[in-house]
């Protein structure tokens, strides 16, 4: 049980502390609105649900690299820097992928709104 209280306390930090995941936090709200709004498909929905915990999930493990490389050598290190850059690379692509995701499944609603 107490596992369970870490991460939601960890997940409340994450989404109250971070700006990055504070602006795809509130992309998460807006796409399921559109949701909503739009009457996605069920498969539509675990589509639209995976990409956005991954992004949030990526940013969590991304966040905390940074913090530990942070807290490990706190000036600036040209290795610790090659890490985070990589570490943000990783959101990047899983970005990418939510971003793909949501065109897939909102254009075609979109453009029917426009005949």
């Amino acid at each position: 049980m107490k596992s369970v209280v870490y991460a939601f306390r960890g997940a409340y930090k994450l989404v109250t502390t971070e700006h990055s995941v504070m602006v795809q936090f509130c992309l998460a709200i807006a796409v399921t609105i559109a949701g909503f709004y739009f009457d996605i498909t069920a498969t539509e929905w675990m589509l639209q649900t995976l990409a956005i915990g991954l992004v949030l999930g990526v940013e969590g493990v991304n966040t905390a690299l940074e913090k530990i490389c942070d807290f490990i050598h706190p000036e600036y290190h040209e290795r610790i820097g090659f890490i985070k850059d990589i570490s943000a690379g990783a959101v990047t692509f899983a970005a990418l992928a939510a971003l793909i995701t949501g065109i897939i499944i909102y254009s075609p609603k979109i453009l029917a709104m426009f005949p």
